[in-house]
């Protein structure tokens, strides 16, 4: 049989390559060991497929993304520039964002409604750039800074879930409701005491029931835009809601919470884990993507959180790596059909000194050390390891 997909990451595995053909009793005894199931590619399999069918253990049926979006006409997207050309484009269009999100949310503290005019018009170039190619903009989410979380902790969600609504072959006009609704979903925390979102200790009840407050606050602060896009509102209302109904405000379950807003828990839930918060350091993205996948089906969609997997990979533009050579690098471009091996920028040596000048190295075309072993990533890296600052990492 030809094993096409795990249970799990593929990072969990001894398996190094993303499909592989099971040619023994070994191959089989060390899925058993590790998966559950397997999906299984009856074309590229050398048996004939009513054998196979008839070994296939059977599984929930896995919803397509037509069902998912019954209502839309999905498409599929293509990189249509690559990562040198991209990489301005995305800088101007996030750095557009960026000042346009603290700008409203200043505003919106001191009292205006929310310029969702102005939100609209934010968005558009940063549309544009994870359209044409998604890495760019993908590695500016991961430099925000840190030290406004809740504008930057907005502007790394929008950019997740544009990036997802593209991996999902959503239209123009529902990337646009992803990107409005990830800055807007959190809106409602500004009129949370600022000590109390930014405390490092435990909350109390009380303190805790004060936060979650922050989705209603948030309808109300949309309600007195006249915004009337029920996509942006569903993600502001639910993104707390959790699958197995044990979110708020009102534990929803399953398929009664809206699409929209089970995409807005699944890169609010990645976006806060990624990043650095005054009660938690950051989690690595690799460490982030398997907290996600163990939580198919319990907190998250299973294929939604799979097709997130996908948009986003397990080595996302921005990740720190170290490689069997001893290097340690920061991933900077992906390609989409080999995740495991992604273009990567060298920072520090095998002695974990840092290089002199721009090295890049391409693991899909490189493949040996030196020394003539094999070359490629033993570990993703906790934000800040070796005390690599990222803000400080400047690409020409």
């Amino acid at each position: 049989m030809y094993v096409s997909g795990l249970d799990r990451p593929w990072l969990e595995t001894p398996f190094l390559l993303q499909g592989f053909r099971v040619a023994s009793e070994d191959d089989l005894k060390t899925l058993q060991r590790y998966c559950q199931y397997v999906y299984v590619d009856i074309e590229k399999s050398q048996q004939q497929e009513h054998v196979l069918q008839r070994k296939q253990r059977i599984q929930r049926p896995r919803l397509s993304r037509q069902a998912l979006f019954p209502t839309r006409k999905l498409t599929s997207y293509q990189d249509s520039s690559d990562w040198a050309e991209e990489y301005p484009r995305a800088e101007s269009a996030v750095k557009q964002l960026s000042q346009g999100v603290e700008e409203i949310f200043q505003h919106a503290r001191d009292g205006a409604a929310v310029d969702v005019v102005r939100v609209k018009r934010s968005v558009e170039p940063m549309i544009d750039s994870i359209s044409r190619n998604p890495d760019a903009c993908i590695w500016l989410a991961r430099l925000k800074q840190q030290d406004q979380y809740t504008y930057q902790h907005s502007l790394g969600a929008s950019i997740w879930a544009v990036a997802l609504g593209r991996q999902l072959g959503l239209p123009r006009s529902d990337l646009r409701s992803l990107a409005i609704g990830g800055l807007l979903f959190d809106v409602g925390k500004l009129r949370i005491d600022p000590e109390l979102l930014h405390t490092d200790q435990p909350l109390s009840a009380e303190e805790f029931a004060e936060m979650r407050e922050h989705v209603r606050y948030g309808i109300e602060m949309l309600g007195e835009t006249g915004l009337m896009n029920t996509d942006v509102l569903d993600m502001v209302a639910h993104h707390h809601e959790r699958h197995n109904g044990s979110g708020y405000p009102q534990g929803l379950k399953g398929d009664s919470i809206p699409v929209f807003a089970r995409i807005a828990a699944i890169v609010d839930c990645y976006d806060a884990i990624t990043s650095h918060r005054s009660y938690a350091s950051a989690t690595s993205p690799s460490a982030a993507i398997k907290m996600l996948y163990e939580a198919k089906d319990i907190d998250f969609q299973a294929e939604l959180v799979e097709e997130f997997i996908q948009a986003v990979g397990i080595y996302p533009a921005g990740t720190l790596v170290e490689l069997s050579s001893g290097e340690v690098a920061v991933v900077v471009a992906e390609y989409r059909t080999r995740r495991l091996r992604p273009r990567v920028m060298i920072i520090l040596d095998a002695d974990k000194r840092p290089v002199t000048g721009v090295h890049m190295v391409d693991l899909l075309r490189e493949t040996q050390c030196v020394d003539g072993s094999s070359l490629e990533i033993v570990a993703s890296l906790e934000p800040g390891s070796y005390g690599i600052d990222m803000n400080s990492i400047h690409l020409q």
